[in-house]
């Protein structure tokens, strides 16, 4: 099986060193493509309330193409608002996946919403925005999630990947599977699973449980495919699903690859995209984003506690 050797390039996004831009993390990050920048959207969290709480909002940040160490500039509001009281996008929005629609002149954005909750800390669902400005704002496609718990996914959605392969919508999200307990504070499970789709709306499942799990209590979201070299490769988030907020267990990043979309072999050793020696993303590697730009293979990543410290990309040096 084909190796695949990535080169880190560092970190180009850091919220605690934008000059007058009160958020903290930049998290989930997703890249299109323009005539001569990289568009990379974002999650991102004003400071908590007296209570503790937060919200997160959806911003970009565009990045010269000829030298992606220089950022061109950042979005001072949020592309769209959050949600109507009881929506389920009250409190916070999480854009993970944007796509160019050229055939009808929009960009559509795949996004996670979520709300609070009793007795587990939130619930969250996929919802569907629509940019007619170039994908500079958008426009929720309604007040409701376009997939959301049902019988065969009584928990949890979230972190929606679509893509267009052999004339279809692909989903790969988030599905949980389970809430457990550790002390006083309730963890959720959650495993990726395959929606597919006509018109990119209207969602069916046709598979749980696409890549095999490591150990008990996996957790596993945030799925990047793309073809090279005549199959297909999965990059994905994985952690333990209680204590992981330590660099033991912790986020880390896995791969697949696969010839027909359904059938996933893992093989995380092959992969070759780990935690750094030292530095920002030492702790923790999550959320990869993968984008052909010209002759290049972009990864962007988050590093250490869950995207506060940013994001920064490797490419692919096969």
């Amino acid at each position: 099986m084909l190796h695949l050797n990535w080169e880190k390039k560092g970190r180009i996004f850091d919220p605690s060193a934008t000059t007058d831009w009160n958020y903290e993390y930049a998290q989930v990050p997703w890249a299109i493509e323009f005539d001569d920048y990289l568009r990379v959207y974002f999650t991102s969290r004003p400071p908590v309330d007296s209570k503790g709480q937060y919200v997160s909002y959806t911003f970009y940040a565009d990045f010269d193409k000829a030298d992606m160490s220089r950022m061109i500039t950042v979005s001072d509001n949020p592309v769209m608002g959050l949600g109507e009281l009881g929506c389920f996008d009250e409190f916070g929005t999480m854009p993970c996946s944007v796509i160019k629609r050229d055939d009808i002149g929009e960009v559509w954005m795949y996004y996670v919403g979520w709300t609070r909750k009793v007795t587990v800390p939130y619930d969250c669902a996929i919802g569907l925005a629509i940019s007619k400005d170039g994908g500079k704002t958008f426009s929720k496609y309604s007040n409701g999630p376009i997939l959301a718990s049902s019988t065969k996914n009584p928990f949890l959605l979230g972190c929606p990947r679509v893509y267009w392969f052999n004339n279809k919508w692909h989903m790969w999200y988030l599905g949980g599977t389970d809430w457990v307990t550790n002390g006083e504070k309730a963890e959720s499970i959650y495993h990726l699973k395959l929606a597919t789709s006509a018109n990119g709306i209207d969602w069916d499942l046709v598979q749980d449980d696409v890549v095999p799990k490591k150990y008990e209590n996996e957790c596993q979201t945030c799925a990047s495919i793309f073809e090279y070299g005549g199959m297909y490769h999965m990059y994905f988030t994985y952690r333990h699903g209680i204590d992981f907020r330590n660099p033991e267990r912790g986020y880390r990043i896995g791969y697949a690859f696969s010839k027909d979309l359904k059938t996933w072999e893992r093989n995380d050793e092959i992969g070759s995209i780990d935690p750094s020696s030292e530095g920002w993303d030492s702790e923790m590697i999550c959320y990869p984003s993968i984008i052909k730009v010209q002759e290049k293979v972009i990864m962007f990543h988050c590093g250490n506690y869950f995207g506060k410290s940013g994001f920064g990309y490797a490419e692919l040096s096969n």
